[in-house]
């Protein structure tokens, strides 16, 4: 089949959804499917065809692009041109700078003649923003994006029994790891900590992800300031680039300050896939603090778990990722600093217990491999294409 992803973000430019667009493109053409990604980069629509990380510019692209209504004619000249049997929109509000306008393109294309069939996953249910005291309208459109679609598929069970209350019929596929267990050829523990300096490799601590409201790097910053100074913290990525998450990240970096934390904690910005790897393999364990619980559709708790990290999260809001989870994860309420503190100390003096969450991470991660999360995708594909016909 040819598909086309839709993504609002896309490497290089760092963050979550665009990790998983590639990863996804990525193993979807190893089961021969011609796959591109249409994403706006620079202000222009920009094409990737998979395995080409050089972006490719379509012919007569539109310059001054976001995700507003401009970028229509752009998508459906791609379109054209492209002649995808699937369009499929990788949907997340944030990457498309909380924009409506991508929720409303299956309804445009669906007016088209020879359109190709539509999909759309939800990775989460934030809704777009309209304008003040717009909340039954912000959720109405998200409605709107999934009933216009084929197929919706969102990444958890609790998203699709939300989108199934308004009559939407879901599968839920899960995300994978977005980034592979690859360090680079050289890497050596010991001499991947010794690059932090002197005195910073005793018991180190790794944080991965967007400096964001919802992970709560804000709550670890306070935990670390009650951990003796042995411990310190290093943020793997750390970048922000919507509006909300820039104000959040110097938030936490005057916090940082305030508690004299600063020799404590590095924060090295965006990084290659295999840094990100060797990082994570350096430290002695993970901390999460997810504001709204940890969750499978977080690509950050899916690497640390591949890596075989120990992990310490926050307590998920679902029995059912508890169940799975609590294995791999030493878990903690949300927003509590003092006992996100305790967990960090205990798991530090327990050898054993690292060693056995390490083991039971991996075992977990192995259930949300790329190769089956393609697999799914393509089934649901050819089986929508025996029942729908473009048009």
């Amino acid at each position: 089949m040819r598909i086309a992803l839709v993504s609002g973000e896309y490497p290089p430019q760092p963050g979550g959804i665009g990790d998983y667009t590639r990863r996804l493109a990525e193993a979807l053409g190893r089961r021969s499917h011609t796959m591109t990604v249409l994403t706006i980069q620079d202000r222009r629509l920009r094409v990737y065809g998979h395995g080409d990380l050089t972006a490719r510019l379509p012919r007569q692209a539109s310059a001054g692009l976001d995700w507003s209504l401009r970028c229509w004619p752009a998508l459906i000249g791609a379109l054209d041109s492209l002649r995808p049997d699937w369009l499929h929109i990788q949907y997340q509000t944030g990457a498309y700078a909380m924009r409506p306008e991508v929720n409303l393109l299956p309804w445009r294309l669906r007016a088209l003649p020879g359109r190709p069939r539509i999909a759309v996953t939800f990775h989460d249910l934030l809704t777009p923003y309209l304008f003040p005291k717009a909340g039954p309208l912000r959720r109405w459109v998200n409605w709107r994006l999934a009933r216009d679609a084929d197929v919706v598929i969102t990444t958890t069970a609790a998203d699709a029994a939300s989108l199934g209350e308004a009559g939407v019929e879901v599968q839920v596929i899960p995300i994978g790891s977005n980034i592979p267990v690859a360090p680079p050829e050289s890497f050596e523990r010991t001499a991947w900590r010794a690059r932090l300096g002197p005195g910073a490799t005793d018991r180190l601590i790794a944080y991965f992800g967007l400096l964001a409201p919802s992970k709560g790097a804000d709550v670890l910053i306070e935990a670390l300031a009650r951990l003796d100074p042995s411990w310190g913290l290093i943020i793997i990525g750390g970048a922000a680039t919507a509006p909300q998450d820039v104000a959040h990240a110097a938030a936490v970096r005057a916090l940082v300050a305030r508690l004299g934390l600063a020799p404590r904690v590095v924060e090295t910005g965006h990084l290659p896939d295999e840094e990100v790897s060797a990082w994570l393999l350096a430290a002695d364990l993970v901390a999460l603090p997810f504001r709204d619980g940890a969750s499978f559709r977080r690509g950050s708790l899916l690497a640390a778990l591949a890596h075989g990290c120990p992990v310490v999260s926050t307590m998920p809001v679902d029995t059912a990722t508890t169940e799975a989870l609590r294995p791999a994860a030493l878990l903690v309420p949300p927003n509590d600093p003092a006992a996100l503190a305790t967990a960090i100390a205990a798991l530090g003096a327990d050898a054993p217990a690292r060693a056995r969450l390490a083991a039971a991470g991996r075992a977990l991660a192995a259930r949300f491999s790329w190769s089956a999360i393609a697999a799914q995708h393509e089934a649901l594909y050819t089986e929508c294409g025996s029942l729908h016909q473009p048009g």
